[in-house]
């Protein structure tokens, strides 16, 4: 795996060889040791899969969880643009936002550490992503920010409306949570 920072500090994207053939393809999303290479210690404790279809936005989320909450996050259907924004008061990429164009078929894989907001947008008919969290879901730590927060200018891919969840479509803004004393702080 390669893997390469962001503009986020401590956000990676790693990528990995496709071995694709007539009858699909193979390849490695996650291995430690690479990881572990760029300074990255990750220990997954719980994993996710969501599915959505096309124009479905999901997040901006964290977690204030007392030990934090790193994610490694692929696509492992359809295609997506994965988002990272860093929320971490005192980060030196405050206010940042990346976006990580992901397919099923492109070997890409996004580290996101602890406290930085998350979310994505899927781009084809169906799309699926997997998740490895290095902390269970904790719903007394989860929060979010609403996905079209125009202090944040995400870029979302859309190519009609887009389909938010309630919890999403009522969720505050980043100047509100920051208000709140409800943002992470970076380490």
């Amino acid at each position: 795996m390669d893997l390469v920072e962001t503009d986020i500090v401590g956000c990676f994207v790693a990528d990995s060889r496709v071995f694709a053939d007539d009858r699909g393809f193979f390849r490695e999303w996650f291995k430690a040791g690479d990881f572990a290479d760029v300074g990255v210690s990750f220990s997954a404790e719980q994993s996710n899969l969501s599915h959505s279809t096309r124009n479905v936005v999901r997040g901006l989320h964290y977690s204030l969880a007392p030990r934090g909450q790193a994610k490694v996050v692929t696509c492992v259907f359809g295609t997506l643009d994965d988002v990272i924004v860093d929320i971490r008061e005192g980060s030196p990429s405050f206010g940042r936002v990346v976006v990580v164009p992901l397919g099923a078929d492109l070997g890409r894989t996004v580290y996101l550490p602890a406290g930085v907001a998350h979310g994505f947008c899927a781009t084809s008919d169906l799309a699926a992503l997997a998740y490895l969290l290095s902390s269970p879901y904790d719903p007394a730590h989860e929060l979010e920010i609403h996905p079209m927060d125009s202090s944040l200018g995400v870029p979302w891919p859309l190519s009609g409306e887009a389909l938010l969840s309630a919890k999403d479509a009522a969720a505050p803004s980043l100047d509100a949570r920051r208000a709140q004393d409800q943002l992470p702080r970076f380490a």
